[in-house]
């Protein structure tokens, strides 16, 4: 395979996204080894704002900084990309289809990187698991199991259960204080006292559930402003039906 054949594949749609992503996040690396940049970047104290890292959490990736994750997804894409590029896209002329093809392809390599990312990702940081940059807000959507009761700061012990020698200190409302033994999920992150809060997995789930039955229906309900002009718009425009004679 000479040069020219190997910059055409990297230039081709839909692997020219990589060819363009895979740089910046090695130049984001780079800067994060040199102290420039932050490794938890995208990090946030609750997962209660629909951002990055809670997408990050509902696809699998609880547990494991967005930037780890992201860096992970996009090699894990990559590859299946270019092994759809190879095996199919670069031998047939595909002008015409090129776009809706390829737009395919990336979310086909999307869904099968994503969970292989998530276990290899979490492969990865086993044994980093107590690193200072592991410890905090990175934990968020883990599921975790009461193990202590509450001592005088109001802490209440309970260990990952993807990892039972992790010990994290959960705080809650005195009316709904974690008990031994039940399963949360941790969802928000509290640095003045280095400890979090957490929901029931149960209700943590039927939340997210809720969530994402509710984006669908405001997707599809029209907006209030623009049925009011579609409204107003018809009222001014109704046909007028003038006297026969």
């Amino acid at each position: 395979m000479d040069m020219a054949m190997v910059k055409d594949i990297a230039l081709s749609f839909p692997l020219v996204l990589f060819t363009f992503l895979l740089p910046l996040v090695a130049l984001y690396w780079l800067l994060v080894a040199l102290r420039i940049a932050p490794l938890q970047l995208f990090e946030r104290d609750s997962l209660r704002d629909d951002h990055l890292a809670s997408t990050m959490v509902s696809l699998g990736f609880a547990g494991v900084p967005v930037s780890i994750a992201l860096s992970v997804l996009f090699v894990f894409a990559a590859v299946f990309t270019l092994i759809a590029e190879l095996l199919v896209l670069h031998w047939f002329d595909l002008a015409l289809v090129i776009v809706p093809l390829g737009i395919l392809v990336l979310w086909g390599s999307f869904a099968l990187a994503s969970p292989l990312a998530a276990r290899a990702c979490r492969a990865m940081l086993r044994r980093h698991r107590h690193r200072p940059s592991m410890n905090r807000r990175c934990l968020l959507g883990e599921r975790v199991q009461v193990v202590g009761f509450i001592d005088e700061g109001g802490c209440c012990r309970a260990v990952l259960c993807s990892d039972g020698t992790r010990e994290v200190c959960l705080h809650g409302k005195p009316e709904a204080m974690p008990r031994e033994g039940q399963v949360r999920v941790l969802v928000k992150y509290l640095a003045d006292q280095d400890g979090y809060r957490s929901v029931a997995e149960k209700d943590y789930l039927e939340a997210r559930t809720r969530l994402v039955r509710l984006k669908l229906v405001e997707r599809h309900e029209p907006d209030p402003g623009q049925a009011d002009d579609r409204a107003s718009h018809g009222h001014h425009h109704r046909p007028h039906h003038g006297h026969s004679h």
